[in-house]
């Protein structure tokens, strides 16, 4: 008898804590044909705390195209795939878009099963308007197209958020405060995990505190203010650029260097950049 297509479900698995995982999560992960899994050591301990023994195959980044293409033919037979990430949902800055696009271009049902996500945890805890956020993901790991990028939110009026990678999260918040300024924000590490950690401050006392640390370890989602109505759409006042002027020359810039950079990045004048540097010299600060 032919079993009619089965279901792809996208299903949102802890972010380290194991016990923050639905019911209907853990129904699906028993009932599916298989687990398609970013990490499928990460997926057999969460299976293996609760008596899960779902077969795993592996869609990662480096996999996922090839992979599609057998899923879909599963699907087509009237198997079900259970996909999940690393952690989170799946396809939020993780693997699963090219999978579900394939599933969707073939006609065939997917059903997510909602849970856990990071950029969702942090913004709730940050304190920070979100009513409307923009979620930007990772920024790009080149300091000058990081710059670029952040140069063009900076008149944005909503709460921005942010993943980053342990290795660049300084210099992703020292830029940040060069493009921004010091914006109220929230540096959440490991959130769930044992050693969870929200930070409160400025950019650049944020950047200063995570500088002092040495080599940051851990998972990290970053919450920034918008832009105050008022300046949304004016030049950067002088408090953002002395900001940004700190930050650069923190990161080892020369003050020249520090000059053109937070001119370019801010769009404004190299004179007037140049004077508040002046500015800092006198008061000890650059």
């Amino acid at each position: 008898m032919h079993r009619p297509p089965g279901t792809l479900y996208l299903v949102a698995t802890p972010l380290g804590h194991l016990e923050d995982i639905t019911l209907r999560a853990l129904r699906v992960l028993r009932e599916a044909d298989a687990i398609a899994a970013e990490d499928t050591r990460t997926a057999a301990r969460l299976c293996g705390r609760h008596g899960i023994r779902t077969p795993l195959l592996s869609l990662h980044e480096h996999n996922e195209s090839a992979r599609a293409e057998a899923i879909v033919a599963r699907l087509r037979a009237g198997e079900s795939i259970a996909l999940v990430s690393e952690a989170g949902t799946p396809g939020i800055s993780d693997p699963g878009a090219r999978l579900v696009r394939a599933v969707a271009a073939a006609g065939l049902r997917i059903e997510p099963v909602p849970g856990p996500c990071a950029l969702v945890a942090a913004a709730a805890v940050s304190g920070l308007p979100t009513d409307r956020f923009l979620f930007e993901g990772f920024l790009p790991p080149r300091p000058t197209e990081r710059r670029r990028v952040l140069a063009a939110l900076r008149a944005e009026p909503r709460t921005l958020v942010f993943y980053e990678a342990p290795h660049r999260i300084v210099e992703a918040l020292r830029d940040l405060a060069g493009a921004l300024g010091p914006r109220e924000a929230v540096v959440a590490r490991e959130l769930t995990k044992v050693h969870e950690e929200i930070l409160r401050g400025t950019l650049p006392q944020l950047a200063a505190v995570m500088a002092a640390r040495g080599e940051p370890k851990g998972e990290f989602t970053v919450v920034v203010a918008g832009a105050p109505e008022e300046a949304s759409a004016a030049e950067a006042d002088d408090g953002t650029l002395r900001a940004a002027l700190r930050a650069a020359l923190d990161a080892g810039r020369t003050p020249k260097d520090a000059v053109a950079e937070v001119a370019a990045t801010l769009g404004t004048s190299r004179n007037r950049v140049y004077r508040i540097s002046l500015e800092l010299k006198r008061e000890g600060g650059g």
